[in-house]
């Protein structure tokens, strides 16, 4: 496991770098000198005053008389033990809070409010509850047919008791309507049909009382339970077992890397513990949302992945920077008294807070800016990630800039306790060995900087080639393992019965019409190149319906041709269309309308951002296509993997030869915000590195050479946890899982090792260019790792208190006088 927690860089100290005299490694830094920034108006690689040669500096922590402490660092170290006490009850009502969140989170949530095909289905569930049935029991007669008396006799008795439960309505059947799509080609299974009423967790419940009491053998026949209702309650029921395993999972192991990045055990808990109030304060904030809107029960996954993933990234960041700031021990200013331990842990924080800290702010506002774009999107499933995933990116990082520097204010040195790597410390590889390994392999890509960034950019093109053939569907009972009961009744519906039974289309008339209309209306229909066969209508009062049957696959392409055609066929009255390829056409034309605004969003937000941390032009535009390079091969591996069904034995899922409409926009999201995450990391320290030196190329490979272990070993504590989410036996969280842990690897260990080293040395200082208006604009708002600017918003605060103390020491001074 890559080491993160040296000093030393393998190249000496700060002052054999041209700099001052302490040393500062960084989080992901290399030692550098620890003060204030180069002065204003200075160039690049002329510092200003540093801490430790007597003179005072702007913006240098205060830790007793002399020494600053910003008005950030104060109030989080101020009462340490009030805010974790605080925090431990918060986190007690968010568990409250939260409890049974799952139990109201919905399954569905793929379609447009807003569109036909959701109008016309609420309009036949209110008028003609037969014609949307959510139930079906696949009754299999054995040796004897559907036919034989007995087999009837018990099939009619079954459908009448259904017919007397509450919340049932709208019961058919083979036996009472003698339809040919209810029964099988082979004349030994046929179904009954129901609607069970109510919302989402009504139905749910309503199923739980009722399949015990249909489930199994009666008499001659036995029973299988299946339906859309049925297959929304497995899946959510699959999710919360399969959730609770992947935290078993991936709490152990993530612990156990933190312990071979920290070595203290004390150190590796502290990612965790964020991690864990994260997503028990997003779980709370989930269920008030419930209260107001639908959210999806797959929303809990992006939570207890991001909750734990980005929360251990962001203490990594931080614990890491705060122990190099202890063992660092800067020596204090000439003829000031000896500093006590407390005084060194308030110092190592502050500076922490002002450099780690703020690229830790800085990298989640991009994270949530990212999955802010799926608000823009109509469909609850995409909003729902956004929900959970905003509410769990900020919470981490305020538990890490907020709840975690009190507890290492009450840890100090306790922080490096028991050191469960010390058995093996002789064949662990020295941090300074693997920094100076990245420091020669960014040399090396530099050197040869057209033939890597070519070579990459190719290689990643190739891999998300597949994804040209993306073919978009619903979401299906073939999310649910082969052996689900729900799974299996729709495959015997698929397998054995004549068309689509559960493809069909209905289409609502509404307006009054004489049968001679209705008669013309259904002539025109059955003259459609794509209709298989017409049933209907159904009329009561002023509406009526059509059932019509497709050629060829439930949501095929000719099922979408017949959509449109329907759509555009004229009548004398009002229709509108339904059914699982109307559901399908509508939700991708409300992707397609709205995506571009979602890109244009996230394109502009994150360019602004990185121009603010940059200063820069170029980068902002770098970072935007490359990190939606980055994502070829997830895309790629996507189609190849879920939709082709290569390695679906291996990872056990089935395919339904399609990828769900919403799924590419939601990992697209994540995993775009995610590479950012990682990019601000490493642009943040060759910033910092460049401003100190001026020199482009020195400060592309110091920067990589001292982010490169830090973002490796983030991004495989997140794989980790992503494929741990991955182990799901849903299909579509499955894809999630395993899709965003291959998303994160590309881009920790290809594109910021190989591809933005090669691409920032090709456009050379050219890289940090700007003009003078934008320039000045960086100058007064822009942000950065690093000390921190005079006019920062940061250090208005600290120079007040500055002031505050300066005065004092005045009045101090003049007392000693007049005594003296």
């Amino acid at each position: 496991m890559t080491e993160v927690n040296s000093v030393d860089d393998g190249h000496g100290s700060g002052a054999g770098r041209g700099r001052g005299a302490s040393v500062d490694a960084s989080a992901g830094d290399d030692p550098r000198v620890v003060g204030a920034p180069p002065e204003s108006g200075s160039p690049p690689g002329k510092s200003g005053p540093r801490a430790g040669d007597g003179r005072r500096t702007s913006g240098g922590p205060r830790t007793g008389r002399g020494a600053r402490v910003g008005g950030w660092t104060r109030f989080v170290t101020a009462r340490p033990r009030l805010s974790l006490l605080v925090a431990l009850l918060l986190t007690g009502l968010a568990v409250v809070a939260g409890s049974g969140v799952a139990d109201r989170l919905g399954s569905g949530g793929w379609q447009d409010p807003t569109a036909e095909s959701t109008y016309a289905t609420k309009a036949l569930e209110r008028e003609f509850p037969a014609s949307q049935p959510n139930l079906l029991l696949l009754v299999d007669s054995g040796r004897a047919t559907v036919d034989a008396p007995s087999v009837a006799a018990e099939a009619k008795r079954l459908a009448a008791r259904l017919a007397t439960e509450r919340g049932v309505t709208g019961i058919g059947s083979y036996w009472a309507s003698g339809a040919p799509a209810l029964t099988a080609k082979d004349g030994h299974e046929a179904l009954i049909a129901a609607r069970i009423t109510g919302d989402e967790k009504t139905a749910s419940e309503t199923l739980d009382r009722l399949a015990p009491f249909y489930r199994g053998t009666h008499g001659p026949l036995e029973v299988r339970v299946g339906g859309p209702v049925a297959v929304q309650h497995e899946m959510q029921t699959t999710i919360r077992e399969d959730l609770t395993r992947a935290e078993m999972i991936a709490l152990p192991v993530t612990l156990v890397l933190l312990v071979m990045v920290f070595g203290s055990a004390i150190a590796a808990l502290l990612p965790l513990a964020v991690g864990i109030v994260a997503i028990l304060g997003t779980n709370a904030v989930l269920r008030g949302l419930t209260e107001f809107t639908d959210v999806s029960v797959f929303a809990m996954n992006l939570t207890t992945a991001l909750g734990l993933g980005l929360a251990i990234d962001y203490a990594l960041f931080i614990v890491r920077r705060f122990r190099e700031e202890l063992a660092k021990g800067a020596a204090p200013s000439p003829g000031s008294p000896p500093r006590s331990s407390r005084e060194d842990t308030i110092r190592a924080i502050a500076t922490t807070l002002r450099t780690a800290g703020r690229t830790v702010l800085f990298s989640s506002l991009t994270v949530a800016v990212s999955l802010a774009a799926m608000l823009l999107f109509p469909q609850y499933f995409l909003r729902s990630f956004a929900y959970a995933g905003i509410a769990v990116v900020l919470l981490a990082a305020a538990a890490a800039l907020v709840l975690l520097p009190a507890a290492l204010v009450l840890l100090g040195h306790r922080v490096n306790s028991l050191d469960l790597r010390r058995l093996f410390r002789r064949a662990r590889p020295s941090a300074s060995a693997d920094g100076a390994a990245w420091g020669r392999m960014a040399s090396l890509v530099m050197r040869r900087a057209p033939v890597f960034a070519v070579a990459t950019t190719a290689g990643l093109i190739v891999l998300g080639l597949p994804f040209l053939g993306v073919k978009f569907g619903t979401a299906d009972d073939r999310q649910l393992p082969s052996d689900a009961e729900s799974h299996v009744v729709q495959q015997h519906i698929r397998d054995g019965f004549p068309g689509s039974p559960g493809g069909a289309l209905e289409v609502l008339a509404e307006g009054r019409a004489t049968e001679a209309q209705y008669a013309a209306y259904k002539d025109r229909i059955a003259a459609l190149p794509e209709v298989l066969r017409v049933d209907g209508p159904l009329a009561q009062g002023d509406s009526a319906y059509f059932t019509v049957l497709p050629k060829g696959e439930a949501v095929g392409d000719g099922a979408q041709r017949l959509v449109r055609e329907l759509r555009a066929t004229q009548a004398p009255f009002d229709t509108a269309v339904t059914g699982t390829a109307a559901v399908l056409v509508d939700s991708k034309h409300a992707i397609a309308d709205r995506l571009p605004w979602a890109a244009a969003f996230i394109a502009i937000v994150t360019l602004l951002l990185v121009f603010l941390l940059t200063g820069s032009v170029l980068i902002p535009i770098q970072a935007v296509l490359l990190n939606a390079l980055s994502l070829t091969a997830m895309f790629g591996a996507v189609v190849w993997v879920f939709q082709d069904g290569h390695l679906s034995g291996l990872l056990g899922f089935t395919s339904p030869g399609s990828i769900e409409t919403t799924l590419p926009v939601l990992m697209f999201c994540v995993a775009f915000g995610l590479s950012m995450d990682y990019g601000v990391f490493l642009l943040s320290r060759i910033k910092e590195e460049y401003d100190h030196t001026g020199d482009h190329r020195e400060a592309v490979r110091f920067g990589l050479q001292r982010t490169g272990g830090l973002i490796t070993a983030a991004a495989v504590i997140l794989a980790v946890v992503m494929v741990a989410i991955g182990t799901s036996r849903v299909t579509n969280t499955k894809m999630l899982g395993l899709g965003i842990a291959l998303a994160v690897l590309m881009d920790a260990m290809v594109v910021r090792s190989l591809l933005v080293p090669a691409v920032m040395r090709l456009t050379g200082r050219a890289t940090w260019w700007a003009p003078g208006p934008l320039r000045r604009f960086h100058d007064r708002f822009g942000l950065s790792e690093g000390e921190a600017e005079p006019g920062s918003t940061w250090q208005a605060d600290d120079r007040e208190d500055d002031q505050a103390d300066d005065r004092e020491d005045d009045r101090e001074r003049d007392k000693v006088e007049a005594r003296g």
